[in-house]
């Protein structure tokens, strides 16, 4: 009998439920790893076998902003993270990763009653994913898997397991999902401590059962490329134009943050990296940084694709917390630990906080399984909880694009024009990299929905088309939460003031969708978070001029007579910039002068 493994962000050899239950199991021969490829999610048209056909699916659009659902950086990330799984199935276990173009639930039923296989295939397993998206692909695949089951009387083993994406097992909840406390830290206190609630991972299986001889071919219209550089061109020539009226330049000082790639191999190098080095202990002090690549772990996309697991990380951060080397280490080229400050001396203040990140990132999860697509609502959990209780019901006014001016604000916003630096830096590392820190993602959304007032999941959508390292819940749920309607009681105060004032015609908060309770100041947090303004320079490089960080922060300021002779500042002046001259809100803060 064949066992047919349909994965989706679980692609991955060690940690992996499946390729440990196939081993046990006495009912397969043999098995057929299938990833297939959701053309809701990532436009597929390249993988068209001739000019001349029609490509049958939507495009893969955003519903509000109609952005590309997956941009090229995440699809790079992605393919090669497929391609270092098919990699790895072929050289130690004579398998493969066979590739196709969805709707899953498509392939599975063409597959139980193709030629080549047809009646020998004997089971269908997949891990489950608990976004609405993924649960409706499950429905579909279960609806397929019956119908062969119930019409033709097959005896077909169809099973959905849980697929360990979290650190703390399902099993080991203290509440079930339904329940999840709606306040974090309710639901972190009963977990602690961390180190000693998390399950060991699954080790890599000594073996797997090998593919049947005949495999079906991709349906009509399609072909699946045999070489990864076509593989990756495929997914991501169709989105290289990401809508913009320009393109934004890379300056010739950045550097990027996520330089990294995808894939197994490079998550656990990673890691490897992070503890031998000595970033990860360094991370409770580092972890709000803008620039290099060691700031943060950097590791979010790689548990985003599955990758590698949560409880995976927390089993390296056990090693190195008890002197231990990691497994196989020197055969498999990771670096060593034990010359590493913090090496066998227990949990410190950054792996204590690695892990306090893994739970919020649980607890984004289990928000998502409890509140459904309420998450991806304008009035977001906030929504739902008064729909279950006997509450004050929640108003918002926020600005959409169907008001020019609007759209021509947040276009300004997409292009990092805004006028407030640290937010335009952020934007364009973003578009240029996949990739920009939690400080700034935390500055960037309180500016859109608390200073802009424009409706958040525009923010959210962008994102998804733009990270590297784009997660659902973690998105969506963040991005809720600084918008104000989410799972935050400091973000849920009286109704918000205007915060700025008018500059022109592209002022957009004469009216504020939703709360001030976490609106940050980027000026502030630009003075704070990046006092040198090297984050700022190195990314909006009309600016890399400017010496007087007052100007750096706030452009506007080069028009103060007071600072019209400072370095850079002529220069600036004479390019007349419309988004210096007229930012999207003038945010104004003056910088406390240090104490002698």
């Amino acid at each position: 009998m064949i066992l047919l493994y349909l994965l989706r962000r679980d692609l991955r050899i060690s940690d992996n439920v499946v390729f440990s239950a196939i081993v046990k199991s006495s009912r397969y021969a043999k098995l057929i790893p299938l990833y297939v490829l959701p053309p809701h999610q990532m436009q597929l048209s390249d993988f068209l076998s001739s000019l001349e056909d029609e490509y049958p699916y939507p495009e893969a659009r955003s519903r509000l902003g109609r952005f590309w659902r997956t941009g090229p950086r995440r699809a790079k990330f992605l393919a090669q993270g497929a391609w270092d799984l098919k990699q790895n199935l072929k050289e130690r276990y004579n398998s493969d990763l066979i590739i196709r173009v969805g709707p899953a639930a498509n392939v599975v039923k063409e597959w139980l009653h193709s030629q080549e296989l047809g009646d020998e295939i004997g089971g269908v397993w997949m891990t489950r994913d608990w976004a609405s998206e993924e649960m409706d692909e499950e429905r579909d695949v279960d609806s397929a898997v019956n119908e062969a089951r119930d019409k033709e009387g097959r005896d077909i083993d169809w099973k959905v397991w849980n697929g360990e994406e979290m650190l703390i097992h399902n099993d080991d909840l203290t509440h079930p999902a339904k329940n999840t406390p709606d306040v974090f830290t309710t639901f972190r206190k009963p977990l602690e401590p961390l180190k000693s609630n998390v399950r060991r991972p699954l080790p890599p299986p000594k073996s797997l059962p090998p593919l049947p001889n005949r495999i079906p071919a991709q349906s009509s219209p399609f072909r699946i490329p045999t070489d990864y550089e076509t593989f990756l061109s495929y997914l991501e020539a169709p989105v290289q134009d990401l809508g913009l009226p320009k393109q934004i330049s890379h300056p010739p000082n950045a550097r990027s943050a996520h330089p990294f790639e995808g894939g197994e191999i490079a998550a656990h190098t990673r890691i490897c990296h992070l503890l031998a080095s000595g970033a990860m202990s360094k991370y409770k002090q580092t972890r709000n940084g803008m620039v290099g690549q060691d700031f943060s772990t950097k590791l979010a996309g790689y548990l985003a694709n599955g990758f590698i697991s949560a409880r995976q990380i927390s089993a390296y951060l056990d090693k190195f917390e008890d002197g231990q080397q990691p497994v196989n280490y020197e055969e498999d080229g990771l670096m060593r630990f034990d010359e590493s400050p913090g090496y066998g001396k227990g949990e410190n203040e950054g792996t204590k906080a690695v892990r306090f990140e893994l739970l919020w990132r649980d607890y984004m999860r289990l928000c998502m399984r409890k509140f459904g697509t309420s998450l991806f609502s304008v009035h977001g959990f906030r929504g739902w909880q008064q729909e279950h209780a006997d509450a004050p019901k929640y108003k918002s006014n926020w600005l959409t694009l169907s008001d020019p001016e609007v759209r021509d604000a947040f276009t300004r916003f997409q292009l990092g024009e805004t006028g407030s630096s640290l937010i335009d830096a952020s934007m364009r590392e973003l578009y240029l990299t996949g990739y920009t820190s939690n400080r700034a993602r935390q500055n960037v959304a309180s500016y859109l929905a608390k200073w802009l007032g424009i409706d958040w999941r525009l923010g959210a959508e962008w994102c998804e088309c733009c990270l590297v390292d784009y997660d659902v819940a973690s998105n969506w749920g963040n991005w809720a939460y600084v918008a104000g309607v989410g799972n935050d009681p400091r973000g849920r105060g009286k109704d918000a003031k205007k915060g700025g004032k008018k500059a022109g015609k592209h002022q957009t908060s004469k009216v504020i969708g939703t709360d001030e309770g976490r609106r940050f100041n980027p000026v502030k947090q630009g003075f704070d978070y990046d006092p040198k303004g090297e984050y700022v320079k190195a990314w909006v490089e009309e600016l890399s001029g400017i010496n007087d960080v007052n100007v750096l922060m706030q452009p506007h300021k080069a028009y103060e007579a007071k600072r019209k002779n400072s370095a850079g500042v002529p220069a600036l002046r004479e390019r007349n910039l419309d988004w210096v001259t007229n930012p999207l809100v003038q945010i104004d803060y003056a910088r406390p002068r240090a104490r002698n």
